[in-house]
C-alpha cells in the first residue's frame, strides 16, 4: 500500500521524466517515449519507471539506451526537482508492454 507521500512523489517524477523524454526525442521524427507509471519504494530511495515506447519494435533498444545513460537522466531530474526533494531516488527503467498485451488480447477475441 503506497502512502500519500509516495504517490505525490511518484506523480512528480512521472511528470518531470515525461518532460525530459519529450525534449530528448523531439529531434527524432516518428519516436515517442512516455512514462506510463512510476513506483517508488517506501524509503524513497528507488523509483521503478515504466516506459511506453512508440513504435513498439524499438522498445528494448530505447530502454537499453536510457538505462545506459541513466546518470545523465538522473542529473537532469535532480536539476529540475532540486527544490522539491532532498535526495533524488535511484532510477530503474522498464518496458511497459501493457498496450501490446491489450492488442494481442483484442486480436484473439476477434
Amino acid at each position: 500500500m503506497d502512502t500519500t507521500r509516495q504517490n505525490k512523489i511518484a506523480r512528480l517524477i512521472q511528470k518531470e521524466l515525461g518532460d525530459i523524454f519529450l525534449l530528448q526525442t523531439k529531434g527524432t521524427p516518428g519516436m515517442l517515449v512516455s512514462v506510463s507509471a512510476v513506483r517508488i519504494s517506501p524509503d524513497m530511495s528507488v523509483a521503478r519507471v515504466y516506459l511506453s515506447v512508440f513504435p513498439s519494435e524499438k522498445n528494448k533498444e530505447i530502454v537499453g539506451n536510457i538505462n545506459a545513460n541513466m546518470k545523465s537522466v538522473r542529473f537532469e531530474l535532480g536539476r529540475r526537482m532540486r527544490f522539491q526533494l532532498r535526495i533524488i531516488p535511484e532510477l530503474k527503467f522498464f518496458v511497459d508492454d501493457s498496450l501490446d498485451y491489450l492488442e494481442h488480447i483484442d486480436e484473439l477475441l476477434k
